[in-house]
């Protein structure tokens, strides 16, 4: 370091929450597949969302959940490189799917026991029937807010932390991962169309050389 740099204040980013959105290759011909599968599974089980912990859709032996773990482990990879972890981790992928009618909508929560959590999505409608009332409506939108109670309290025009809320609008293909603590929302499904996604938790296998 130059006695020039020396001079300068050291400003680095503190705790920062990272977050990872990707466009799945291959996932114009993975997806029709996953959403065969899915709506089957739903027809037999009335009560697939929301019995996510009964089971973990990783579990059946399917070509195309097999791709997508190999895909979401990748993004597991590339997440932990960003937060500078350079030594191997040990994890299973624990996935339920999602089916989503008009009107279903999931409150805001975390996923605690876990280090990751994330989303694939299978189906997005394009489309939605318009509603009266309201004009903030933001269907198929997914809703993340920052972990620091208060932090925005202070913040002014063009400060990072101004903004509570970072919202995501998916498309089919995308994938989602986060920190499992970070609260989020899947705002309503406002269209006659399925919105149709795997969510998944990142569960650490635990070993001594996780301890910081």
């Amino acid at each position: 370091m130059s006695n020039h740099d020396q001079d300068r204040p050291q400003i680095r980013p503190l705790w920062p929450t990272l977050f990872l959105n990707h466009r799945l290759p291959g996932h114009e011909r993975a997806n029709p597949v996953l959403m065969e599968m899915i709506t089957g599974l739903d027809s037999a089980n009335p009560e697939l969302t929301t019995d996510y912990l009964e089971g973990n859709l990783f579990a059946k032996r399917h070509p195309m959940l097999e791709w997508l773990e190999a895909c979401i482990r990748r993004c597991v990879t590339d997440y932990a490189q960003a937060t500078g972890i350079d030594y191997e981790l040990d994890f299973h992928v624990q996935g339920w799917a999602n089916v989503n009618r008009f009107g279903d909508y999931h409150n805001l929560h975390n996923h605690p026991y876990s280090w990751l959590s994330g989303t694939y999505y299978v189906q997005v409608p394009e489309s939605r029937r318009e509603m009266p009332g309201r004009s903030d409506l933001d269907p198929g939108a997914i809703s993340f807010f920052d972990p620091r109670a208060q932090a925005n309290m202070n913040a002014i025009r063009g400060d990072a932390q101004v903004n509570p809320e970072h919202r995501v609008h998916p498309h089919a293909g995308d994938i989602l991962l986060w920190p499992a603590f970070v609260h989020h929302l899947v705002h309503p499904n406002l269209s006659d169309e399925l919105r149709v996604s795997i969510s998944f938790n990142i569960v650490l296998r635990w070993r001594d050389e996780y301890m910081p």
